[in-house]
């Protein structure tokens, strides 16, 4: 057996042969790789059979040459040769920039992605809510595993706190829609009419859509950050070692009081609305507060009021589970904390419009109009 490695040329026939001896790995190449480099002839043949054994750095010798000089490799055992092939199944260029992509193909990408990206959200979201049924079903059979001081606080947390904001954003949007449609109707000698516009709106669309808007942005980003941070500190991992159930004891807390919530904070959100256009039906419109009140009992019905309260738990379970899913799904570091903290927000506020929008066509087809 060779101590180092080395070659030479002969002729077979009318063929230049380069045979190896002698061991080829790293370690025992020695001055191979430079003498190969200035080769006279250019080989058609390479004998293997008297190499003892390889390693990558041989085969990668044994490759570039049998490449460079368009050469056959001929003997050496199965393991040389397998070495040999997957080094030259690994031979290809290096791209060091990535080709340049078209507009429209990048558009296409960016579409077909967000497309896909949609779908599994859909797809998680259904089996989010799967898993909350089964919670609650589990919570319905065994009662005790019921957390009302879980619920009792997150009361606190989606409804109480939120009067204040919710019930300014009300009056000032009432006040606004009373104004311009104050504006607009002047125009006709009908500004009394603004009450109708008033009164319908809010109960039916504004009252409840804007206060779902407003409990996505503070409550379901607030879940979302909650969840995400126990995530991060492994906290909801160490709860099911436990043995205690985070769908039970974090999502269906927070779930159930937006969905009791919500009907109350819409129903509040509206007469806020109510209060503010009146107000400003009395001072700019001259129209007196009973009047304003009389004229509300005439023209609402009490089917408006209802549409906003059926579409309130709906739209409060979306919030809710939108928060809670891209809080569990937190995981890695702080950045996915604040991309899925927005994310939520994102969701929930766009599948709240969604839904809404279905809601006004059911509504409209059953002659609740």
């Amino acid at each position: 057996m060779s101590a180092t490695a080395d070659f030479t040329e002969e002729t077979d026939g009318d063929r230049p042969v380069l045979r190896f001896t002698g061991p080829m790995t790293l370690a025992r190449l020695g001055t191979v790789p430079r003498r190969l480099e200035s080769l006279a002839g250019s080989p058609k043949v390479i004998d293997l059979s008297g190499v003892d054994r390889m390693d990558t750095v041989g085969a990668w010798l044994v490759h570039r040459l049998a490449r460079d000089h368009d050469a056959a490799i001929e003997g050496g055992d199965d393991s040389d040769r397998k070495l040999i092939d997957q080094v030259a199944a690994a031979d290809h260029p290096l791209q060091r920039r990535p080709e340049a992509e078209g507009q429209f193909h990048r558009v296409l990408r960016q579409v077909g992605d967000a497309t896909v990206a949609a779908g599994r959200t859909l797809y998680g979201l259904l089996g989010f809510f799967g898993s909350v049924l089964i919670a609650s079903w589990a919570v319905i059979r065994n009662p005790r595993r019921f957390r009302g001081n879980a619920i009792v606080r997150q009361f606190e947390v989606v409804g109480v706190e939120a009067l204040g904001i919710v019930g300014l954003m009300s009056f000032l949007i009432g006040v606004v829609i009373a104004q311009q449609g104050a504006i607009q109707l002047r125009q006709f000698g009908a500004e009394v009419f603004a009450i109708n516009l008033i009164g319908r709106i809010t109960f039916r669309e504004l009252g409840v859509l804007m206060t779902a808007i407003m409990v996505a942005g503070r409550s379901g980003s607030a879940f979302a950050a909650q969840i995400g941070s126990m995530r991060l500190a492994e906290e909801v991992d160490a709860m099911r070692i436990i043995g205690i159930s985070p769908m039970e004891s974090l999502v269906l807390p927070r779930v159930m009081a937006t969905v009791i919530m919500l009907p109350l904070l819409g129903f509040y959100a509206s007469l806020l609305a109510l209060l503010g256009g009146g107000l400003f039906s009395w001072i700019s419109l001259d129209i007196p507060p009973v009047t304003f009140v009389q004229r509300i009992r005439e023209v609402v019905p009490m089917t408006d009021v209802w549409t906003g309260l059926i579409k309130a738990p709906v739209f409060g379970l979306i919030i809710a589970m939108a928060g809670c899913f891209q809080g569990m799904l937190v995981e890695g570091n702080a950045e996915q904390l604040g991309l899925r903290t927005t994310s939520a927000v994102v969701q929930s506020i766009f599948l709240v419009i969604v839904v809404n929008a279905f809601f006004a066509v059911f509504f409209a087809a059953i002659g609740w109009v």
